[in-house]
């Protein structure tokens, strides 16, 4: 689990994949830091509602990526998951589970060079 400041604003300067549902930043760790795991962190903002709009929208967030990132996430990188306002709390729970496999997937993609 990620809760340093630090860890959240460096994957904030990493890969990013938005989704309708919400927003998957992703950065992979340096050699020295914790080689093995998967970290996840999640932040939703005032934008999504009062407390109780933002805790369900983490707790939806939370309940993903429990059931996605043990099998489509890589060791030694780091995942910050950030709810959308009015789509977090309400989109239907399978179609988030499907975007979320699919920005997974979009973000370990190789990037295109620039020309």
């Amino acid at each position: 689990m990620l809760t340093k400041r630090a860890d959240f604003l460096s994957a904030a300067r990493a890969r990013r994949m938005s989704r309708p549902g919400f927003t998957l930043q992703a950065r992979q760790r340096a050699d020295d830091e914790v080689p093995d795991l998967v970290r996840v962190g999640f932040t939703c903002s005032k934008k999504v509602g009062n407390a109780v709009a933002r805790n369900r929208a983490k707790r939806r967030l939370r309940a993903l990526a429990r059931e996605i990132l043990p099998g489509a996430g890589r060791p030694g990188w780091d995942y910050v998951l950030i709810g959308r306002p009015e789509f977090t709390g309400a989109r239907d729970f399978a179609t988030m589970r499907d975007e979320l496999r699919s920005a997974i997937e979009a973000v370990h993609a190789p990037r295109k060079p620039k020309p």
